[in-house]
């Protein structure tokens, strides 16, 4: 949450000084598009979205997110889609009559206050701002907050006119500045994703606050950033007091401290703060303060969670406030959903949000999410922080390993790349949902482990980890990310892949290597679009699986089959903190669309019932995996059947394990009961002799879990019954 996200009411906490004032410039605003830079608009005939995307713009422009990045033409010739004539100097093709976008909009201010910020949380691609006919100043980068400075062109008794230009595609940036690296993604889509709102003060003005928790000692440290924009020297009280966030009743504060500002001086004010017994923030429980700061002149309310997540290396797991906590989840990747046929309006729809982000989580049993190559609005980490997600934040960066030769390799400016992390951890620093900082996806590159990161990384007093994908790990107890694909081969013409071979854990690939815990955040490679039909990378692979007359049926029942053993697979044997599936959140475009997501229908959030049923067992606290993968049994035999459990919660859990046949109408066949017991975070191997019965044709092979309360978790395996052979003699 943004410290400037809510106006300052609580008289009852503070005292009455002259509060922060914010104004939500959200809404309609006009638009307009044009090739040149410089002329400003004199007619506008549109009307688009803030926060939203031109492309949901009335009427519709033409082509507004037509742009193929240099990644993109460069995967395409690879796979022969696309002659190499489409390459091109730059950073790609342009596939529309425009390079910019104008927003434009008027409001009005009622009195005189001293100093005028204007806030646009995210645009892309580049920013630049207009007020009362003067330019502003200008923001490139894409992916975090433009904040500008407008005390002296304001209008405080009248009429403003705002103007904000952002770039239609890409290729406007310079070549310092990144709109963002991805090989998967076929459309760029421009506009003002986030709020836009001013903030209204006296001096000083409040320009940061960043409280980092420490659970050791109950009590959290606060960094507050102070400016004085005026011309005298100010002298004034700093006071911070704490409530919960759904209480006024004050639950502790700072002493009250004199501080003077020189005129134009900034000042970064650290204290440490008690917080005595301190309610801790938890996924299941996630309890949230309120940090209440006030300069009698500015004021601001800063929400945040008691909460520390970290990584160790020679125990290769993850800690949450001191206790050992399996990461279970799934990927978003926003910008690639940005350009779905269906996208519209969806992100910035609250209730739409919350159902992605709360409700389904909770039915699927995930606590996790790796918000991937791209960020998300501030509202979306707001719903985060209360639904109790531990985020795994990921920069917009997917360049590979000079995978199209080295010439073609994306090479970053430091300096550039140095103050947009920076300033990403700014936005985002006060979120206890953001547990993990994420550099890249997929990425061979020194600069991020050499420079970015160890110039960034002490900016965050909580001092988070840090996940440098492909590249070494930076510090000592830094996770690294593994992406197995288990299906990739086959799927390129490769041999047949065999869920057989799952019976042989990994631990030798670059990930395993390094020693040090591990997040499984991509695995599978079964993507099919939502009507069931093979995306641009699975085309191949869903014949040699299913033969060529499969229906969309067939294949979605059988990607949720192969997709939820895998993940049952990977729990089973712990050898990652965290298991996050790729990907709930994705375009779907056939036949452009290289991945998808398993929505039936994404704009009532309904998953397809086969991938619900399936994952959200697979996922389950409670971790059930029949390792049997044999596709046929003999009748009147017994078979000697593993059944792999774990127990991911902090208390025993105890109950019944049922081992059965059930046949095509939902009968079941030949129950075999067993008691189990497990340890709080333990796992356990029970071996069960099942007498196969008498009986041919084919079956479901179900190992379900129940404990006293009645919930249970069920692995399922297809096998065929053949009868026994007869006796040779």
């Amino acid at each position: 949450m943004k410290l400037i996200e809510i106006v300052l009411l609580f008289c009852t906490v503070l005292p009455c000084f002259a509060q922060r004032q914010v104004i939500n410039l959200d809404g309609q605003w006009d638009i307009a598009d044009s090739k040149l830079a410089d002329t400003l608009p004199t007619e506008f005939v549109h009307k688009a979205p803030v926060p939203g995307l031109a492309h949901s713009s009335t009427p519709r422009f033409v082509d507004s997110d037509e742009f193929s990045s240099r990644q993109l033409i460069l995967n395409r010739i690879s796979q022969g889609q696309s002659p190499a004539s489409e390459l091109v100097p730059g950073v790609g093709v342009s596939h529309q009559d425009r390079n910019w976008f104008w927003y434009h909009r008027s409001f009005r201010l009622a009195g005189k206050r001293s100093v005028a910020v204007l806030h646009i949380n995210k645009a892309q691609f580049g920013t630049a701002v207009w007020l009362n006919g003067k330019k502003i100043g200008e923001h490139l980068p894409c992916f975090t907050a433009a904040i500008f400075d407008v005390s002296g062109s304001v209008h405080w008794n009248g009429s403003n006119d705002l103007i904000v230009r952002v770039g239609a595609h890409p290729g406007v940036l310079p070549k310092t500045v990144s709109g963002g690296t991805d090989f998967e993604k076929n459309r760029w889509t421009p506009g003002i994703y986030d709020s836009v709102f001013l903030t209204l003060s006296d001096n000083p003005a409040i320009t940061t606050v960043q409280v980092a928790p420490k659970l050791a000692s109950s009590s959290i440290l606060v960094q507050t950033k102070l400016h004085n924009y005026s011309s005298a020297l100010s002298t004034f009280t700093f006071r911070q007091k704490i409530h919960a966030w759904k209480s006024d009743a004050v639950v502790a504060s700072s002493q009250e401290q004199k501080i003077s500002l020189q005129p134009g001086e900034e000042r970064a004010i650290t204290q440490t703060i008690p917080i005595p017994n301190a309610k801790l923030w938890w996924p299941e429980d996630p309890n949230l303060y309120v940090l209440e700061t006030s300069t009698g002149g500015d004021s601001a309310s800063t929400r945040f969670g008691m909460r520390e997540l970290r990584f160790d290396t020679p125990t290769k797991r993850a800690y949450l406030n001191g206790r050992v906590y399996f990461m279970r989840g799934s990927n978003i990747t926003l910008h690639r959903f940005f350009e779905d046929p269906k996208s519209g309006t969806l992100p910035w729809n609250e209730q739409w949000v919350r159902k992605l982000l709360i409700e389904i989580p909770k039915q699927m049993h995930w606590n996790s999410f790796r918000f991937c190559i791209g960020p998300v609005p501030d509202k979306w980490l707001d719903i985060a922080d209360e639904a109790g997600l531990l985020i795994q934040n990921e920069y917009f960066v997917w360049t590979g390993q000079n995978w199209h030769g080295a010439e073609n390799q994306v090479k970053f400016d430091a300096g550039e790349m140095i103050q947009e992390y920076s300033e990403w951890m700014r936005d985002n620093w006060n979120h206890p949902s953001v547990v993990i900082w994420d550099a890249n996806n997929e990425t061979w590159d020194p600069m991020f482990g050499g420079k970015i990161i160890p110039a960034v990384r002490g900016l965050d007093l909580s001092n988070r980890p840090w996940e440098n994908s492909y590249n070494p790990p930076v510090g000592a107890d830094d996770p690294v990310e593994d992406h197995p694909y288990e299906f990739y081969g086959m799927a390129n013409g490769g041999p047949e892949f065999k869920m057989t071979s799952l019976e042989r854990p990994g631990g030798k690939g670059p990930a395993a290597m390094t020693g040090h815990a591990m997040i499984l955040n991509e695995y599978g490679w079964l993507w099919l679009n939502r009507d069931g039909s093979p995306t641009r990378l699975t085309e191949k692979l869903y014949p040699r699986l299913l033969g060529e007359n499969a229906t969309a049926q067939d294949r979605l029942a059988l990607n949720a089959y192969l997709l939820a053993g895998i993940t049952e697979y990977w729990r089973a044997y712990r050898q990652y903190a965290g298991v996050l599936h790729f990907v709930y959140l994705t375009s779907s475009d056939p036949p452009r669309g290289y991945t998808s997501d398993s929505f039936a229908d994404v704009e009532k959030l309904e998953l397809n019932p086969y991938f619900r049923d399936y994952m959200s067992n697979a996922f389950a606290p409670l971790g059930v995996y029949l390792s049997f993968w044999q596709p046929a049994l003999m009748a009147g035999t017994t078979q000697s059947l593993p059944v792999m459990m774990v127990n991911d919660g902090p208390h025993p859990a105890e109950g019944t394990l049922t081992i059965a046949l059930e046949g095509a109408n939902g009968e079941q066949v030949a129950p075999k009961m067993t008691r189990f017991s497990l340890a709080p975070l333990g796992q356990q191997t029970y071996y069960v002799d099942f007498p196969v019965p008498r009986v041919t044709g084919k079956f479901l092979l179900k190992a379900t879990a129940e404990v006293q309360s009645g919930a249970s978790t069920v692995s399922r395996r297809r096998v065929s019954i053949a009868a026994a052979k007869p006796n040779a003699n």
